[in-house]
Order: C-alpha cells, then sequence, then structure tokens
C-alpha cells in the first residue's frame, strides 16, 4: 500500500508505516496539500491492525522540516484573502491533534533543521530522535506571528532529565533559541539519540525487526553532548515564569545575570513587539489547559489576530521574503502594545 503525492512519501514497509516529506527545495516547508496528505495517512493507519508503527522523516540532506508555507500564507494575506490561512491552519492542526493522540508508537527522524510546524509534525510523537546535524526552534516571533502547532502545550509538559517547566517552554518559544540535540535530550524536547550515519541502519532495524532493538543497538545519548540550556536553567526560571510578557520583561531588567539577559535580549531583537506580548498570554493559558484540542484552539485565535495585522505581513517579508531581517513593527516597542485583544481572542475560546 502506498501513497505518493508531489511532496509527501507514504509506504508500508512489513508492519511498518513511512511517511517522508519530500519537499527539498523549500526545506519541506509544509503546505495545505500536505496537511490533508499526512492527516489522510496517518488516519487510514490508526485503524489498520497491520501496521504497528509509523516513522517520519525527510528526504532532505538539510532539514526535517522548516514549518509551514507562511510565505504562501502571506501572499494571500497581503490580498486581503484570511480564509486561506484560516483554512489550512485549522487543517495542520487537525493533524497536529491527530499525532499527539495516536494510539501507536510515533517515530519522528530528525536529521538537519526542524522549525515551527516541524516540531508539530515531530515533537507529538512517542519518539523524537535526533541526530548531531539536528537543531529545533520556534522562530515565529521574527515574523510577527505566534509559536503554535501545540507546542505552546508539548513543549511545558515535555519530561526530559528536569522535568516539565513552563517557564523552559516560554524561553524556547519567545526567544527563537536554537535548541541544540543535546538541549533537546536534556529537556525532553527528543528521546533519542542516533548518530547521522547510523539513521539509516536505525530505520531500517526498526521496520525488519522492532523499535527497541533499534534503539538497544543504536541510541546513544550520552553522545549528544552538553546542553547549554541546562547551564543556564536558573535564570530561566528566575526570568521566564511569569504569567505576561510585563512580568517576564520586569524579570530580565532586574535579573543579576547580565550576560544572560544580554543574550535574551539579542536573541529578541527582531522579534515584533505584538508577538511576544500575545504569546506570553498564549503560553499562560495553555499551562491551564486539559488536551491538546484546547490548547489548539487558543493558538488559532491568537495567530488568527496576528495574522491579519500588517506587522505579519512585515516580519514575513523580512526573514522569508526579501530576507533582510530588517522589519519594521508598530508598535515598536512591548510598552505600547495592548495585551486585552489577546486576551479577549482566548476567552472567546472558552477554554482559556
Amino acid at each position: 500500500m502506498e501513497t505518493y503525492t508531489d511532496f509527501v512519501l507514504a509506504t508500508t514497509r512489513h508492519t511498518t508505516g513511512v511517511i517522508e516529506l519530500n519537499r527539498p527545495q523549500a526545506l519541506n516547508s509544509l503546505n495545505v496539500d500536505m496537511f490533508e496528505t499526512l492527516d489522510s495517512v496517518l488516519e487510514r493507519w490508526a485503524g489498520d491492525d497491520r501496521i504497528h508503527r509509523v516513522i517520519i522523516r525527510s528526504t532532505s540532506s538539510r532539514a526535517f522540516c522548516a514549518g509551514g508555507d507562511m510565505k504562501l500564507v502571506r501572499e494571500h494575506a497581503v490580498r486581503g484573502d484570511h480564509d486561506f490561512g484560516d483554512y489550512g491552519l485549522a487543517r495542520e492542526y487537525d493533524m497536529n491533534e491527530l499525532l499527539a493522540c495516536y494510539a501507536k508508537p510515533v517515530v519522528a527522524l530528525i536529521d538537519g533543521l526542524n522549525m515551527g510546524g516541524g516540531l508539530g509534525v515531530s515533537v507529538h510523537g512517542s519518539h523524537r530522535v535526533v541526530t548531531e546535524r539536528a537543531w529545533m526552534s520556534m522562530p515565529e516571533m521574527a515574523i510577527g506571528f505566534v509559536p503554535d502547532t501545540g507546542v505552546t502545550y508539548m513543549t511545558q509538559r515535555m519530561r526530559g532529565e528536569y522535568g516539565p517547566s513552563p517557564a523552559l517552554a516560554k524561553f524556547i518559544g519567545l526567544t527563537g533559541y536554537r535548541m541544540t540535540p543535546a538541549d533537546c535530550l536534556w529537556s525532553g524536547l527528543a528521546t533519542d539519540f542516533v548518530h547521522s550515519t547510523d539513521i539509516d541502519a536505525f530505520a531500517d532495524m526498526m521496520i525488519s525487526e522492532s523499535l527497541d532493538e533499534a534503539r538497544e543497538k543504536f541510541v546513544d545519548n550520552s553522545a549528544a553532548g552538553t546542553s547549554r540550556v541546562a547551564g543556564m536553567i536558573d535564570s530561566i526560571e528566575a526570568c521566564f515564569s511569569g504569567a505576561t510578557w510585563k512580568d517576564i520583561d520586569n524579570a530580565l531588567s532586574s535579573h543579576g545575570d547580565a550576560e544572560f539577559v544580554d543574550y535574551v535580549r539579542d536573541l529578541q531583537s527582531n522579534a515584533n513587539p505584538a508577538s511576544l506580548v500575545a504569546a506570553t498570554a498564549l503560553y499562560t493559558a495553555n499551562e491551564q489547559v486539559d488536551d491538546i484540542r484546547d490548547a489548539l484552539d487558543n493558538e488559532f485565535a491568537v495567530g488568527a489576530l496576528l495574522r491579519r495585522e500588517p506587522n505579519f505581513a512585515e516580519g514575513v517579508r523580512a526573514v522569508l521574503v526579501d530576507k533582510d531581517r530588517a522589519a519594521s513593527f508598530a508598535p515598536a516597542s512591548t510598552d505600547d502594545v495592548d495585551p486585552a485583544l489577546y486576551l479577549e481572542a482566548l476567552a472567546r475560546t472558552g477554554v482559556a
């Protein structure tokens, strides 16, 4: 049984369903057709007793997934067509929910960059395998958007060596920090480390024998190195535990570790001020929800507002179109952003 579309390859090998993201020229940026294909294939395999596990990987040598195709969403938005983005993200979030609730093991093989919506395809599964070439980030602050695809829910509940930490989740989302393989393992964003030279053999053994046997032979988490995030965690907890952006900003301004504060401010130097305010409200709301569907509904509500603001078109232009990294956001300061609009949107979902 095989499903081939232009950008998603789905095959069955013995008792394993294998999905390959196949849009290498765009670093596997996800479009609506890809969301719908992924959702359809996963639904079919969920009800197929012959399929015992699912592997999700990439045909690209550079990337697992660069996220959703926000350039295309922007093209429609600047013409006043916001229905396109609404429809596409709704389909994507349905797929994220399906992955998060999947009853069978889902193994993501992350060998290369993985950003934004790429985390939505990978981190909700039971096993998140990284290589030394992998890194993960949520760069939405720079494009005038917010972290989504259920990541604002999952990262507040991930269990690595440190345990669940809303502060760490907010740090990842509000700074766009690039999580190294060691960071991913320490935090719980990833579960396993496999050398890139072994990743194909790992997949083959999983298919021909079992997931447990493949992990026993190839997983070597000690080879991932030392986590930088682990060394910053006290400062992260001290500065990012606040419920509002104002709380976080004040904590940063009064924090004693000037090197850490300078690093955070540098990471956020290209951030849309409204995104910082809105995203903090979103993380706070999703710390309280009971399931990922509620979290996705909150993400959709806040994201729909931001996609309709000029800052979204400007941020995507600066990062993904002209690539000058010189966005002109308004308001230019978080002090001038009123959080009420985003809080009202969260209240209207009925789950915040």
